[in-house]
């Protein structure tokens, strides 16, 4: 070798074109892998094995384009994405998402959400990485775009299933994402408005607590149409749709209509009458009616007729007269429920009560109710009772003063309390007379008694009499 060729310049433009090189092939096939008909003639080409040394070159810009190449790869093929998690690419990216630049963190969001995306498999496997922990702190951080993408995968991983998105709730993500929705980019409002109702579809409770549903609300002010994701939770004009796909057999879009409506409902009493006017409830019921129903219709169900009955009597009453709280009793206290739709119905029951004065309805619980539903139950007609005499008539004729007087309480229980209201509304011997026992008591006295018998009936003839028996003797 010559002495020009072994000099440090040379030797620099050596490494220059190796990593030019380098750099010309990870932007290649990031470009390629943006096809998907490419994908199976770069895998068999073994890209994988070419790039998985790249994602942690020297070079930033390699590294990120390496990234990108196989989130693409990734995007379109299954397979592929199972082999990231098998072959230790998702792992070695979630070791460096903190080592390196801001380009990075973006490049492998995209490469997260590009597996989770896939089903519940991927992103579980994903979680047990431990990317979560990744995936949070990447929500607060200070650039626009890896938040977006950062509530992106948040969402991808959620939106498979109930336990996933548990994990992501208790990873803290629910504020931050509310956070980000309170930005002023319009695409980071989308993504975490999109993030917000996949992990709604498992975790509505949730979400509301997070106060979510406030800021979404006010997401109506924006007039760009693309936040129409943050419309499909909260604007009304999308009740009737969302009430056909309640009526539809097939396909899984009842329980996204049934959040969608639970939503709507739960912000307003105005909001909540545009349900009742756009006739979601009679669907509703349906659901709970039908014996092959799953849990999770079950559950969207039962928690939008709670949102939709909360607000006043009159919401209430819509429910009420729609047959719905007899059924709600009927799949809290069946023993065939699971844990979670037992949880479910005692909760909407409990806010359906709280504000109902429908008699009728009333009625047909305090005969069959437990305790836990029946103080709700009492509740209401101490408040109603005092002030209606022939609501008080009617509790009598109806058997349900005769009924309350069987219950078993405990002094000092609000459900002792409420019995000794209602008792107060009455005379006492009416309510004596239907206090178990006394009728025992009754006959007791009747055996006990003794008889005063009246001159009618003894030795002495009434003067009557005696006038009668002379004509008798006479004739």
């Amino acid at each position: 070798m010559s002495h020009s060729m072994s000099s440090p310049r040379n030797i620099q433009l050596v490494f220059e074109t190796y990593q030019k090189a380098r750099l010309v092939f990870v932007q290649t096939m990031a470009e390629l892998a943006t096809r998907s008909s490419n994908v199976k003639c770069l895998e068999s080409a073994g890209v994988l094995e070419l790039l998985k040394p790249l994602l942690s070159d020297a070079c930033s810009t390699i590294r990120q384009c390496a990234v990108v190449a196989i989130a693409k790869l990734a995007e379109h093929d299954l397979d592929i994405a199972r082999q990231l998690l098998n072959g230790g690419i998702i792992t070695i990216t979630l070791e460096n998402l903190n080592k390196y630049n801001v380009y990075y963190k973006r490049s492998a969001l995209y490469l997260l959400r590009a597996v989770a995306k896939h089903n519940e498999e991927l992103a579980s496997a994903i979680v047990r990485l431990g990317a979560l922990e990744h995936i949070v702190s990447c929500l607060e951080d200070f650039d626009t775009q890896v938040k977006e993408n950062a509530a992106w995968a948040v969402g991808y991983i959620g939106k498979h299933s109930e336990q996933l998105a548990g994990l992501v709730v208790d990873a803290g993500t629910l504020p931050l994402l509310v956070l980000a929705f309170q930005e002023p980019e319009i695409s980071l409002k989308q993504i975490s408005a999109g993030a917000l109702v996949d992990l709604a579809q498992h975790k509505p409770e949730a979400v509301v607590d997070a106060g979510a549903i406030s800021h979404l609300v006010h997401g109506l002010e924006n007039q760009d149409p693309k936040l129409k994701l943050a419309q499909l939770v909260v604007n009304t004009g999308g009740c009737g749709p969302l009430v056909e796909l309640l009526k539809e057999s097939t396909g899984g879009s009842r329980v996204p209509a049934c959040m969608a409506l639970g939503f709507i409902a739960g912000q307003s009493d105005q909001l909540a009458m545009a349900v009742i006017e756009s006739k979601a409830i009679t669907p509703l019921v349906e659901i709970l009616q039908k014996k092959d129903a799953e849990d999770a219709e079950l559950c969207a169900a039962t928690w939008t007729l709670g949102h939709i009955a909360k607000h006043s009597p009159q919401h209430s009453l819509a429910v009420a007269v729609a047959n719905a709280l007899p059924r709600l009793l009927q799949l809290y206290t069946n023993p065939k429920s699971s844990g979670e739709v037992q949880a479910r119905t005692s909760c909407a029951l409990k806010q359906a009560l709280q504000c109902c004065l429908h008699r009728p309805a009333l009625e047909t619980l305090l005969h069959s109710a437990p305790a836990c539903i029946l103080k709700y139950v009492l509740a209401q007609y101490a408040k109603i009772l005092p002030n209606d005499a022939r609501a008080r008539r009617l509790f009598v004729t109806t058997g349900a003063l005769k009924r309350i007087q069987e219950i078993e309480t405990v002094p000092g229980t609000s459900l002792k309390e409420y019995i000794n209201i209602i008792n107060s509304c009455f005379p006492e011997e009416i309510v004596r007379y239907y206090t178990p026992g006394y009728t025992d008591s009754l006959l007791d006295r009747v055996e006990a008694y003794t008889p005063q018998i009246p001159e009618l009936f003894t030795d002495r003839v009434p003067s009557d009499c005696q006038s009668e028996m002379s004509i008798e003797k006479r004739n």
